[in-house]
């Protein structure tokens, strides 16, 4: 049975649209696309006509197309649509007041990677905070958690290590849609309340993969084309904080880790074999690789390295997996292994790698190489499990 997402429910509910009888504003991105591959923006269009007064977009823009940390998206007014399109990755991740003037009905439609490290997100929480103290209704449109929402893992953010990557003291896979996490901040986090309604799935079940719901899938960002890299994206992100490449400017980015200065056969053969059986980590294969990156870190220049390949997504870790294999390539390479200098999502002064993980004890950990086991301590999750476990949905 085919998942419908909450852009799907409301198209289709010509009562449900009739609630929604003020002007209409709209939160989304390339990947908010209907069970036909048709686009929000256009079903908004269709649906409240001269009421739909105004677009936003997230990091890399309405139109998904613009890369990395901190590159920026513009205002403009859309061509198409007539109406403004404002920026909440520009001179602020916050809507401005004269942004919320005019606007009844806010509705997000945004499709999340269900990793704490991805900003739409934190976009949403501070969104709600915004329109707190204001007569606006905020509507999220519910997606798929598209690596399942059961499995929980890794460390929760640490105070003083908050960032737009980390708003929240949630743990790398925190297993909610971004409903749930509309919820859990309106529950845990937020000052003050506002006027929340979700829009739910039908047919979705927290078992379920992004392969398992039967929706098209269109990139929420560059660097995820296809929903497998979602799998592998909480094992792989953590290389945005040091100068080795996660495969940016290649055709298969965040599933490949690389730099210059490794062969890529003997360091598998030689080096990862016996400390992946030794590590107990299942649910994946490396493969020794060769690849040139086009652009960003170490572009035009050939990098060796290694694919992860997920053969079990059940049984995959992919926290435990990426800090481990962080670790092995910080010894292999040893003074080639650079951290990368600040700054990283407006932070201008922590370490980006203490940033991406929410604390320095985990780069404590990789540079003092203790064994994988340790990364046990990390997790002391029953606190979160139990919000959770009273916030679900599904």
């Amino acid at each position: 049975m085919n998942v419908y997402t909450g852009l799907d429910v409301i198209v289709k509910d010509k009562i449900l649209q009739q609630k929604y009888n003020g002007n209409v504003a709209l939160l989304c991105h390339n990947g908010s696309i209907d069970h036909t591959h048709t686009h929000a923006a256009i079903r908004f269009q269709e649906m409240f006509g001269a009421r739909f007064v105004k677009l936003f977009g997230p990091q890399h823009g309405f139109s998904t197309d613009v890369q990395d940390n901190m590159v920026e998206t513009n205002h403009v007014i859309h061509p198409y649509f007539n109406i403004p399109v404002y920026s909440l990755y520009s001179e602020t991740r916050i809507p401005t007041d004269e942004m919320l003037e005019g606007i009844d009905h806010f509705f997000v439609d945004l499709q999340d990677v269900g990793c704490r490290i991805y900003t739409y997100i934190y976009t949403l929480t501070l969104l709600l905070e915004k329109c707190s103290d204001r007569d606006i209704q905020v509507i999220v449109l519910d997606r798929p958690n598209p690596i399942n929402g059961i499995d929980i893992e890794g460390n929760l953010v640490e105070p003083g290590f908050e960032s737009f990557v980390g708003l929240h003291p949630l743990p790398i896979r925190h297993a909610m849609t971004i409903g749930e996490v509309g919820l859990m901040h309106q529950e845990r986090w937020a000052p003050e309340k506002t006027n929340l309604e979700i829009i739910k799935m039908q047919n979705w079940n927290r078992e379920m993969f992004f392969e398992d719901t039967g929706l098209p899938w269109v990139l929420p960002s560059p660097n995820l084309a296809r929903p497998e890299s979602t799998i592998t994206f909480p094992a792989t992100v953590f290389f945005e904080g040091t100068l080795l490449s996660e495969g940016r400017g290649t055709s298969q980015p965040l599933e490949i880790v690389g730099h210059p200065k490794i062969e890529p056969y003997s360091f598998y053969k030689d080096h990862m074999v016996s400390k992946i059986k030794a590590s107990k980590l299942e649910g994946f294969v490396l493969r020794p690789i060769t690849f040139l990156p086009t652009f960003q870190k170490h572009g035009n220049i050939v990098c060796g390295g290694v694919q992860i390949h997920v053969t079990d997504r059940v049984k995959f870790k992919p926290w435990r997996t990426g800090q481990f294999i962080m670790k092995e390539l910080y010894h292999f390479l040893e003074d080639d292994f650079k951290w990368k200098e600040p700054p990283y999502e407006y932070n201008y002064t922590q370490n980006p790698i203490d940033v991406i993980n929410g604390t320095d004890k985990l780069r404590r950990w990789i540079e003092q190489n203790d064994s994988v086991e340790v990364l046990d301590s990390f997790e002391n999750l029953e606190d979160y499990k139990r919000v959770f476990d009273a916030i679900k949905m599904y």
